[in-house]
C-alpha cells in the first residue's frame, strides 16, 4: 500500500495530485526549484524538498535529485505527472531501483511509445495509418512539413517548414529547443495537415490485463501546436470514425502492454464523415493536461486510478459508464496574444476564478504568485461540465467573464473569443481555426462605453482613495478645484491608448457625461446609465488602477503627469519582452546589419524568442551577451537607421 507520494512535477499538476492524495489519506511530498519556493503546490505538500537552481535541467529535469529527495522525504512512490520527466524511461527505472514504487506505465512501454518514431514505426506494424517524411528526400511538393521532437510534446520542438530551403535551419531551431525542454534533441518530420482535427482517447490499464477505453477529446484549437481548448467527447464524430479511434487506441495500449492511465493522439481528416481518416500522432505515457474534461463526463478520478494500478489493484469490475453530457476546457496562459503570444511574468496581483455547479479550476497560482520564465506559460485551467455542449460552453464563458486576472496579461480575451465563435458554437473546428481567427478572437471584448465606464470609475476610486489617505486632502471634497467651471481630469492607458477622464462635483456630488455617478469609495464604484446601475470593483495601486465590471476586467496603467527624463529610451533600442535568459547574439557592436537579421536569441519558458533588426542600419550599442539572464524592457541593442 502507498503511503507517501512524492510527485516530480510543479504546478497544478502538482497541486491535481496532492489534492487526491489527500483524499486517500496519502502523505504527500513536492519537490520544488528556487523559484518555486514561494509557489502554492510547495505549502500544500506534506513536506518539500529543495532543488537548487532555477532552469528545468538543473532542477526538475534531473533524475538523480529526484530520487535522492524522495528518499530524504520518506517517500514509498513517485508519480511524475506530465512534462519534465514523465515520459523518461531512465527515470522510471531509477524509481524503481530505489526501492519506490513508480506511478506509470512501465519503463519499456515508454520506450517503446515515449519515442514517436519509435512508437511510428510499431502502430506502422500493426497497421494503424502513420504520417512520416525523410528530411534527406523531402521533396517541394511535400512541403508544409511539420518538424517535432521525438521525446517531448506541449509544443516545444515543433516547427512548421513551408519551404525546402528553411528545413535545415528549423530542424535546427527544433532541436535545441527538444535538449533544453526534454534532455534529448532528437527530432523528426511529417506531413503538416493544417485543417485536420486533433483527437485523442484514454486509456486505462491494469496489470490484470483490463484495458479500459474512455472516451476521446478533441483538442484541435491550439496555438504553436499548444492546445488551448479541449473538450469531451469530441464533437462531430461519425460512429464509425470514434470506433476506429478507439479500436485503434486499445491496439497500440496492449501492443506495448501499457499499464496506467495514457493517451493515444490521432489527426482525423473528415471525421464527421463515415469514411474518416484516421492517422496515428503519438501515445503519451502520462496523465494528460486535459484530464479533466474525461474526469467530468465519465465521473472518474483518473489519479485515483493511477495509484490504485500502481499498488496492484485491478480497475473495477464494473467500467463506468458515459460519457454523461459535455465538458469544456480552456488553459489560461500567461500570455498576450496579439504580441505574437509573447510569455507574461510578473506578480499576479488578483486571480480568482468563481466557483458553482459545473465549474472546476486546476490552477497553479494565487494572487500574490510569481510567475517566472523558467516554465510553461500556463497558469490555470478552467473547466464546465453540463448536461449538453452548449450548456458546458456558457457555463465556461460566463465563469472566465467573472473572473478576475490583474497583474499580467493572459490570453482571457482569446479564450471568450474561441468560446464565443459561431464555427466553434458550431463544433467546425480544426487545427488552424485558432491561427485563422486569431484577430477577431483577440480584439477588445468590452465596448468603447463599457471601457469608458471602467476607466471612470477607476479615476473615481482613485481620487477617493487619494483623498481620504490624506489627512489633509480628506477634509477637501473629492474633484474640488479651484476653478469650480473646470472638470478634473485623470490619465490612464490601457495598451497603447491613453483615455481622459472627466468628472466635477455639483452640490456635493460627483458628476460625469459617462455616467450617473451613485456611490464612490475607494474599493467600489456605483454607477449608472438609463436607469440601470452597475457595480465595479476597483483596487487601486500606485502605478494601476485594476477594474472588474460586469462586462469584465480590465487594468488601467497611472500616466504619470511628468516623466523623468531618464526614463527616455534611446530610438532604435531593442528591448527584451518579458525575463529571458540570451541564448545568442548574433551581432557585434559597430557591425552593419538589414531588416530581418537576428541580432538576440532568447529563450523564456521553454521557448525560443528571435528578436530581429527592425530596419537597415548599424549596431550602435549591444548590451548583452549569451548566457546572460535580462529583465522584461532591458535594452538588448541599439540599431541606429542608416540615413535616407
Amino acid at each position: 500500500m502507498i503511503r507517501t507520494v512524492l510527485v516530480a512535477n510543479r504546478g497544478e499538476i502538482a497541486r491535481r495530485v496532492f489534492r487526491t492524495c489527500r483524499d486517500l489519506g496519502i502523505r504527500t511530498v513536492a519537490v520544488h526549484s528556487d523559484a518555486d519556493a514561494s509557489a502554492p503546490f510547495v505549502a500544500e505538500a506534506d513536506v518539500a524538498v529543495r532543488l537548487e537552481g532555477n532552469a528545468p535541467g538543473e532542477t526538475y529535469l534531473r533524475a538523480d535529485l529526484v530520487v535522492d529527495a524522495a528518499r530524504r522525504a520518506g517517500a514509498d512512490a513517485v508519480h511524475p505527472g506530465y512534462g519534465f520527466l514523465s515520459e523518461n524511461a531512465g527515470f522510471a527505472r531509477a524509481v524503481a531501483d530505489a526501492g519506490l514504487t513508480w506511478i506509470g506505465p512501465t519503463p519499456e512501454s515508454i520506450d517503446a511509445m515515449g519515442s514517436k518514431i519509435r512508437a511510428k514505426e510499431l502502430m506502422a506494424d500493426a497497421g494503424v495509418p502513420i504520417l512520416s517524411v525523410d528530411p534527406a528526400t523531402a521533396r517541394p511538393e511535400d512541403f508544409p512539413l511539420l518538424v517535432k521532437a521525438s521525446a517531448g510534446g506541449g509544443g516545444r520542438g515543433m516547427r512548421v517548414v513551408e519551404r525546402a530551403e528553411d528545413l535545415e535551419g528549423e530542424l535546427t531551431a527544433a532541436a535545441a529547443e527538444a535538449a533544453s525542454a526534454f534532455g534529448d534533441d532528437t527530432v523528426f518530420v511529417e506531413p503538416y495537415l493544417p485543417t485536420a482535427r486533433h483527437v485523442e482517447v484514454q486509456v486505462l490499464a491494469d496489470t490484470h490485463g483490463t484495458t479500459w477505453i474512455l472516451g476521446d477529446r478533441d483538442c484541435s484549437l491550439q496555438r504553436r501546436h499548444q492546445k488551448v481548448v479541449e473538450e469531451a467527447p469530441a464533437p462531430n464524430l461519425s460512429d464509425p470514425v470514434r470506433r476506429t479511434l478507439h479500436d485503434a487506441a486499445r491496439n497500440a495500449a496492449e501492443a506495448v502492454g501499457y499499464v496506467g492511465a495514457g493517451t493515444v493522439e490521432f489527426l482525423v481528416a473528415d471525421g464527421h464523415a463515415d469514411d474518416g481518416r484516421v492517422y496515428f500522432l503519438e501515445m503519451n505515457t502520462r496523465l494528460q493536461v486535459e484530464h479533466p474534461v474525461t474526469e467530468e463526463v465519465f465521473g472518474v478520478d483518473l489519479v485515483a486510478l493511477q495509484l490504485s494500478v500502481a499498488e496492484g489493484h485491478p480497475l473495477p469490475a464494473e467500467r463506468p459508464a458515459g460519457p454523461s453530457g459535455h465538458a469544456v476546457e480552456v488553459r489560461l496562459y500567461a500570455e498576450d496574444p496579439a504580441d505574437d503570444y509573447a510569455p507574461q511574468t510578473g506578480t499576479l496581483r488578483t486571480f480568482e476564478v468563481p466557483e458553482g455547479p459545473g465549474l472546476r479550476t486546476d490552477s497553479a497560482v494565487e494572487s500574490g504568485s510569481v510567475v517566472t520564465h523558467f516554465y510553461d506559460a500556463m497558469i490555470a485551467k478552467v473547466v464546465a461540465h453540463g448536461a449538453d455542449r452548449a450548456q458546458a460552453v456558457r457555463r465556461l464563458d460566463d465563469a472566465l467573464r467573472r473572473t478576475r486576472v490583474h497583474g499580467l496579461t493572459t490570453n482571457l480575451g482569446l479564450l471568450r473569443g474561441a468560446l464565443a465563435d459561431e464555427e466553434f458554437a458550431a463544433g467546425r473546428v480544426h487545427t488552424a481555426l485558432l491561427g485563422e481567427r486569431i484577430e477577431a478572437w483577440t480584439r477588445p471584448l468590452l465596448d468603447d462605453d463599457a471601457v469608458r465606464r471602467s476607466a471612470l470609475a477607476a479615476a473615481l476610486a482613485q481620487a477617493r482613495s487619494a483623498s481620504t489617505s490624506s489627512p489633509v486632502l480628506s477634509r477637501i471634497p473629492t474633484a474640488f478645484r479651484n476653478v469650480p467651471s473646470q472638470p478634473r481630469t485623470r490619465r490612464l492607458r490601457l495598451g497603447d491608448d491613453e483615455l481622459v477622464v472627466e468628472y466635477r462635483a455639483e452640490g456635493g456630488r460627483l458628476v460625469s457625461d459617462l455616467a450617473d455617478v451613485v456611490s464612490v469609495e475607494p474599493e467600489r464604484v456605483v454607477l449608472a446609465v438609463d436607469g440601470v446601475t452597475e457595480a465595479y470593483r476597483v483596487a487601486v495601486g500606485e502605478e494601476t488602477v485594476d477594474v472588474d465590471g460586469p462586462a469584465g476586467s480590465l487594468s488601467f496603467d497611472v500616466v504619470p503627469t511628468f516623466v523623468d527624463p531618464a526614463d527616455v529610451l534611446a530610438e532604435g533600442s531593442l528591448l527584451a519582452p518579458m525575463p529571458a535568459s540570451v541564448v545568442k547574439v548574433g551581432v557585434e557592436a559597430g557591425q552593419q546589419v538589414e531588416k530581418g537579421d537576428v541580432v538576440v536569441v532568447l529563450e523564456a519558458m521553454k521557448m525560443q524568442h528571435t528578436i530581429t533588426a527592425p530596419t537597415d542600419g548599424v549596431v550602435a550599442e549591444l548590451a548583452v551577451t549569451a548566457g546572460q539572464q535580462v529583465e522584461s524592457g532591458a535594452v538588448l541593442a541599439v540599431i541606429e537607421g542608416d540615413p535616407a
